[in-house]
């Protein structure tokens, strides 16, 4: 077997082979994370020139927090029929809206729970009305879970959903509820989400609409590191597909540890039974950089800095990422599993890609960079204190 820094060695060249799942296995468990971010970062700035990194002004509306599938982890949805459910209507979403407008965003991410009360035409209905009064907005909405579920209630097909969310205005959809996409961690924590196959076939379906899909990673269930490089396979070979096709496929990876201070996942999480779940700032480096490395396929790798916080946002950056998200200005799922900070300023996206050493540059949910105003660096730095 070869070791760490043979791997890492070849990764250098410029004529690097794919890494292997048995490749990039052994860099998780072994490599020197000083040695691992390097070779990560040398080959971002190949795969991803420039002294730039990008981020999205966005917000996040969570429509509805009604869902039937359960998922272990989740601290955000309520079933049926409890005291705290609550659906958006259209005046409240447009609101949400008009104030992203006011603030220079470009992007509404748009997702909720499986809510078995609302049918097809209540989504294609949002949608227009939005369309209509905000068409400078992208519409990134929904996830393969949700369309599954609308797809149940109206008894079309999900590829006829897509359709018909995409001509009411959808413009992407969002790789949420991926978590792993590995069965028999899948299937154990969120049993009601279906195999990882259902997840790929929605995002094929989307990509071959032509819609901006992106695709992510939940981990630190308990699953070990080749589980976490077989979830990025089965991503990286969805790609090769879509591109053989002369798909755009995935733009992005996005990739953050489970947050669990308000959730006790189920009784493995309790008293004897405890398991360290989760993970820390530098299991989370070793992800962002094996990831790098292994999608050579998938240009954009971004820091997730709600889950992670700033400081360990900016280091990803020097572990091979080169977006730093989005201002998301609203969030209620990760919030509602304990995390403290989920909301940033522009600015303060700025000033962590300025202190990473890179300029930040503002795109749009399809990565086309935009006009952006670049504050004062020396009044950033003395407004939002250094975090490591």
């Amino acid at each position: 077997m070869r070791g760490w820094k043979k791997i890492l060695s070849e990764q250098l060249l410029d004529d690097a082979g794919r890494l292997s799942v048995e490749d990039a296995t052994i860099l998780y468990e072994e490599a020197d994370i000083n040695d691992l971010m390097y070779v990560s970062l040398e080959r971002r700035k190949r795969q991803v020139p420039g002294n730039f990194v990008t981020y999205l002004v966005d917000r996040n509306i969570n429509y509805t927090n009604i869902c039937t599938i359960n998922c272990q982890f989740c601290s955000f949805y309520r079933p049926p029929g409890h005291s705290e459910v609550y659906t958006q209507s259209f005046e409240e979403i447009s609101k949400r809206i008009s104030e992203l407008e006011d603030i220079g965003g470009s992007r509404i991410l748009m997702q909720g729970g499986v809510n078995p009360d609302l049918d097809l035409d209540w989504y294609l209905h949002l949608l227009s009305q939005i369309r209509n009064k905000h068409p400078q907005i992208s519409l990134d909405c929904f996830s393969p879970i949700e369309i599954e579920g609308i797809a149940d209630v109206c008894n079309l097909s999900t590829f006829e959903v897509l359709t018909k969310l995409k001509e009411s205005g959808m413009h992407g959809l969002p790789g949420g509820g991926a978590e792993m996409l590995v069965d028999d961690v899948r299937l154990d924590i969120s049993p009601k989400k279906g195999s990882a196959d259902n997840w790929l076939r929605v995002m094929s379906e989307a990509q071959e609409l032509g819609l901006t899909t992106s695709a992510t990673n939940v981990f630190g269930f308990g699953e070990t590191e080749r589980h976490r490089i077989l979830h990025m396979e089965r991503i990286r070979d969805l790609q090769d597909e879509a591109i053989s096709k002369g798909r755009v496929g995935f733009t992005s990876f996005v990739a953050w540890p489970v947050q669990l201070e308000n959730n006790s996942f189920g009784k493995r999480n309790r008293g004897r039974n405890r398991i360290e779940l989760g993970a820390g700032p530098v299991e989370y480096l070793r992800h962002i950089s094996v990831s790098r490395l292994f999608f050579d396929n998938i240009d954009h790798i971004q820091a997730s800095w709600p889950t992670m916080g700033l400081g360990v946002a900016q280091m990803a950056i020097l572990a091979g990422a080169d977006d730093a998200g989005s201002t998301m200005m609203e969030e209620n799922v990760v919030s509602a599993s304990g995390t403290k900070k989920t909301l940033a300023k522009e600015e303060e996206l700025q000033n962590s890609i300025i202190r990473s050493g890179f300029y930040p540059v503002k795109r749009d949910s399809d990565y086309n960079h935009l006009n952006t105003e670049i504050m004062d660096e020396n009044e950033l730095i003395a407004e939002i204190p250094l975090q490591y």
